[in-house]
């Protein structure tokens, strides 16, 4: 299942599938609630779909994807949430095999930056759900963590 946030990225990916000869699906936000069926229906049932091009948002949840078992999350979002109910699309009740996700990180861009952002969010979330402890001026923001790293690079320091 290949996950984007873009339109653009998502027509990309569909024509180099269709160029390589992969069938592919379509699940996104402008489709009917029939065609959006159909496609899911296809991706799991038909073993001639090799792929689901699905739209991180619109197919992130209340979707079942579970004749995957490898995720691609080729745009990355804000949150560690919405990434981890797009990877659960696929690891669902009836999987049968292990489940690998994927993010797609160009080293030395923003997606870096968001990437290490957000498992930063989500380190923080976990220590605040488990109740650890962490001493005081330990933690700094993680925006302007972020930030300052953004300006360490732009400046060459």
């Amino acid at each position: 299942v290949f996950f984007a946030k873009h339109v653009d990225v998502m027509d990309q990916a569909e024509r180099q599938f269709k160029e390589d000869g992969i069938k592919s699906v379509s699940i996104r936000g402008e489709q009917s609630a029939t065609a959006r069926q159909q496609a899911i229906d296809a991706f799991n049932d038909d073993p001639e779909v090799g792929v689901a091009v699905c739209s991180l948002t619109a197919a992130g949840v209340g979707v079942n994807l579970q004749a995957a078992s490898n995720v691609v999350l080729a745009e990355l979002s804000w949150t560690a949430a919405e990434q981890t109910q797009a990877i659960d699309r696929v690891h669902r009740i009836g999987q049968d095999e292990p489940v690998t996700a994927w993010r797609i990180i160009a080293a030395h861009t923003i997606d870096q930056k968001i990437a290490e952002l957000i498992d930063s969010k989500e380190g923080l979330a976990a220590r605040a759900l488990d109740g650890a402890q962490v001493p005081d001026g330990d933690v700094e923001s993680v925006q302007l963590s972020a930030l300052k790293s953004i300006l360490r690079d732009a400046l060459g320091a």
